[in-house]
């Protein structure tokens, strides 16, 4: 970069002067950056615009679905023993549960403290400076354990190196298996606990002599690390008899009985049965019952939520079709910013930025489809629930509100959803292929769509480049004349430079002659 310094003959501030004539030079610049501010801000409206109706299309899609209208409503007279969820396929009435067994899932826990005596094990410290009350073995050992539909998993062996191994990494490779097997040790009472992680009898081979038909089976002869180390033993043979039980609790299945008739054995405390699905939380000693009816409160708010919303969408798309345009308030450049308060210079953007969409054909149209797809007949519907008057719903008579809901009759509204809640569902959700044919959510949806997609050939998304859009291509244009005229304007000023660099020169050189001048004259 070149050092400029003017002045030194003619005496005049040719920095401030040539500064003072570039910001003539620069006011097409500053109206082009300002132009480029409007459209960004333009862009930036519209696509706030989008954002709001595709949140009015999320809540317009849930009123096309059937679950929207027919909740239902599952009450048990047990809830500490029996709950229930109904789908809309469920049917009215009552269901007699008896809940004869809980599920619970497979666990197996050291018989005995594994320290030694006089010893407490760290778990977290090398195995072979450890002592255990069963001895060091600490050979490899196989852990077997079953699918929920009976098969057996493939066994894991679990190898040991006792002088980097703890117990906790140990137990820690078997959690993180595929088992499905939590192995922890619990210092308080010095035992090792093995659980499966999910509820339910899987293994039926009773008679295998060396898995016992547990869910955690192992050869305690094999994995004598199990067995004698940690104390959890395969199986305890009966001195007498010389039988041998297995040495673990739980791994049972739930048991019911629906309605008296049907006895069912689910893997799980839950389970779902002619479109009620069942939560068992304790033994019962009798029949409990599950009392299914018509939700109205769900429905009746769902549809209330709608109305707020397209109330609310069309409100703020009013505003801004409204809002007045302050022609007098241009985006403000650095230096102007610089001049103003923060909260002045938020006021004046407010100003700026105010009208940019007023009276715009796209937002105005779209609201004109919308309010259409409300009052426009649809062919086919129940006698009384042919429109939303006749269910409560009516538009407000304040020509300010300019197309606004409102439910002028709760009571009426909750009476049809009881009354027939599937033909309120086909008014907003009715199919077809010609517009008479659609519900009115279908009908919005389809309004919607076009609005967006046409506000996104002006102003775009985030994911779409300049090119794919009007604004964006106009940006992209304003910034090649903002690159254009910078350069010219560096040429500018660079000729301004050298016009006063060279009158500098002059009147250097005029200067040197008047001094050689005065003195000749002086000298002779």
């Amino acid at each position: 970069m070149n050092m400029r310094i003017g002045g030194l003959a003619s005496g005049m501030d040719i920095d401030q002067i040539v500064t003072d004539l570039m910001k003539a030079e620069r006011i097409p610049l500053n109206k082009l950056n300002q132009q480029k501010q409007i459209y960004e801000w333009q862009r930036d409206q519209y696509r706030d615009m989008n954002k709001l109706l595709a949140e009015l299309d999320t809540m317009a899609f849930d009123m096309t679905l059937q679950r929207t209208y027919q909740t239902k409503t599952a009450i048990s007279s047990n809830p500490s023993a029996v709950t229930a969820t109904a789908s809309t396929a469920a049917s009215n009435g009552n269901y007699k549960i008896k809940v004869d067994q809980l599920a619970t899932a497979a666990t197996r826990v050291s018989q005995t403290g594994i320290s030694a005596t006089g010893t407490k094990i760290d778990p977290n410290k090398a195995l072979n400076t450890q002592s255990f009350a069963g001895g060091n073995d600490f050979s490899d050992f196989t852990i077997v354990t079953y699918n929920e539909d009976g098969t057996r998993k493939e066994p894991v062996t679990f190898e040991i190196d006792p002088s980097k191994d703890t117990l906790n990494t140990v137990l820690k490779k078997i959690t993180d298996s595929d088992l499905g097997v939590r192995a922890f040790y619990d210092s308080t009472s010095d035992k090792v606990v093995l659980e499966r992680t999910v509820t339910g009898d899987f293994n039926k081979t009773e008679d295998n002599t060396e898995f016992l038909g547990a869910e955690i089976g192992y050869n305690g002869t094999t994995a004598s690390f199990l067995a004698n180390t940690l104390q959890i033993k395969a199986g305890n043979q009966d001195p007498v008899t010389g039988n041998w039980t297995k040495n673990e609790t739980g791994g049972t299945n739930a048991k019911f009985t629906y309605n008296g008739v049907l006895t069912v054995e689910p893997t799980k405390n839950e389970y779902t049965i002619n479109d009620l699905t069942l939560k068992f939380n304790a033994v019962t000693t009798g029949e409990e019952t599950i009392t299914v009816s018509q939700n109205t409160e769900d429905a009746f708010d769902k549809i209330v939520k709608f109305v707020d919303k397209y109330n609310e969408v069309i409100e703020k798309i009013n505003s801004k079709l409204g809002e007045t345009r302050y022609r007098d308030y241009h985006p403000l450049s650095d230096e102007e910013r610089e001049g103003m308060s923060d909260k002045q210079a938020e006021k004046w953007d407010e100003m700026a930025q105010s009208g940019l969409l007023r009276n715009d054909s796209i937002l105005s149209s779209g609201l004109n489809q919308m309010r259409m797809d409300f009052y426009s007949p649809i062919s086919g519907l129940k006698e009384g629930f042919s429109q939303l008057a006749e269910i409560g719903i009516k538009t407000s008579s304040n020509y300010l509100d300019r197309g606004k809901l409102f439910i002028d009759d709760p009571d009426k509204l909750k009476q049809k959803l009881a009354e027939d809640p599937n033909a309120i569902y086909k008014m907003f959700s009715a199919e077809g292929t010609a517009y008479e044919d659609k519900g009115i959510a279908r009908r919005l949806r389809d309004s919607i769509k076009g609005t967006i997609t046409n506000i996104e050939s002006k102003a775009g998304k985030s994911t779409m480049t300049n090119q794919q859009f009007t604004i964006g291509r106009n940006l992209t244009n304003i910034d090649s004349q903002i690159d254009r005229f910078e350069d010219r304007l560096m040429q500018i000023e660079d000729r301004y430079w050298r016009q006063f660099t060279a009158m500098e020169k002059a009147i250097q050189r005029a200067n040197q002659q008047s001094a050689y001048l005065m003195q000749n004259f002086f000298s002779g």
